[in-house]
């Protein structure tokens, strides 16, 4: 097997926390990554190439898309797989995963995360710091469960969601796509309409029209 080498998509805070999964998981004999911001040279010790070849050649190249947004997370992954690129996941090694559970491609999953049995978790989410996802969940792609979030059994996830840190999502609820829920709230109802919904029990303070 030749050169294997890693091309993180992104230079933030996001791309930061996703640099050190890469890291801790030992895959790559490389990593370097690639912005827009032609201004960036360097990013954490590590360097910013100036353009994308997705073409084969003799190094094993894979990709991943560390952008928090999850519109421009989406365009670019999808960018990339039209291409042929490959696109890896990232699985920080304390996350606690059942072995029956499906975790998409451009997915991260990161430390301290538990995911029990039956649950599907599509492509693009960011699964962040110690969520607590149930048996039988499913995750709509491009979704993003926030710093201890935590969903009880059953839970149906749209795509292009947006679960804030700390929320609480009870037992078989539903999520349509292009939500948000907001930091602290505990969701007890299923939501039907794209909006953003906070408080304890959540309830809804801005409906489609306004993203977030």
């Amino acid at each position: 097997m030749g050169h294997k080498s890693l091309v993180i998509i992104g230079t933030g805070g996001h791309a930061k926390v996703c640099l050190d999964i890469a890291e801790l998981m030992g895959q790559w004999d490389e990593i370097v990554f690639f912005t827009e911001d032609q201004e960036v040279k360097e990013f954490m010790g590590y360097k910013v190439v100036d353009g994308l070849d997705v073409e084969p050649d003799n190094i094993e190249r894979e990709y991943f898309v560390a952008i928090g947004d999850s519109a421009k997370r989406k365009k670019w992954q999808e960018s990339l797989v039209q291409k042929g690129a490959s696109v890896c996941t990232l699985i920080h090694p304390s996350a606690t995963i059942s072995r029956n559970v499906t975790i998409g491609m451009g997915t991260v999953v990161m430390a301290g995360t538990v995911i029990n049995p039956g649950t599907r978790i599509g492509d693009g989410c960011i699964i962040n710091t110690s969520c607590s996802i149930d048996h039988d969940n499913s995750i709509g792609d491009f979704s993003h469960l926030s710093p201890g979030a935590c969903t009880a059994g059953g839970v149906k996830i749209g795509e292009s969601v947006w679960v804030g840190v700390g929320a609480n999502i009870i037992n078989n609820v539903d999520i349509c796509s292009e939500c948000v829920v907001g930091a602290g709230a505990t969701l007890i109802n299923s939501i039907c309409e794209p909006g953003i919904y906070v408080g304890t029990p959540a309830f809804p303070i801005k409906n489609k029209g306004s993203r977030r």
